[in-house]
């Protein structure tokens, strides 16, 4: 499996994740969905959103997919970064292991993106 499809279905199953499991995917990332509503934009918008894009990039395989994956994995890790000077998060495990995915995963979709429009040799 190359780079970009990794990343893909990396970015589908984390959104995977988010819609079946809310509950422990907020906990894990030190969010308190405090009812039913807080509980359907965690399935939403951590969920969904990422599982719709990962698969569309994985179905479709074309370099504006697998640009729109990298993206949206390093538009989160420059976002993580940046609120870790600003806001100063209680850091774990999970943030050091989300901020080093978030980052190399969509490093992999990009060189994915560069290599699908190369001319082979």
């Amino acid at each position: 499996m190359d780079t970009g499809r990794i990343s893909s279905a990396a970015l589908m199953l984390s959104g995977l994740a988010g819609v079946a499991m809310p509950g422990r995917v907020a906990a894990a990332l030190d969010l308190v969905p405090g009812s039913g509503r807080g509980i359907t934009e965690t399935r939403a918008g951590l969920g969904a959103t990422y599982a719709g894009l990962g698969a569309f990039a994985l179905v479709r395989g074309s370099a504006d997919a697998h640009r729109a994956v990298g993206f949206t994995w390093l538009g989160a890790g420059a976002s993580r970064l940046a609120s870790y000077g600003a806001d100063r998060p209680r850091t774990d495990a999970i943030y050091w292991l989300s901020l080093g995915m978030e980052l190399g995963l969509g490093a992999a979709a990009l060189a994915a993106a560069r290599r699908s429009v190369r001319p082979r040799a």
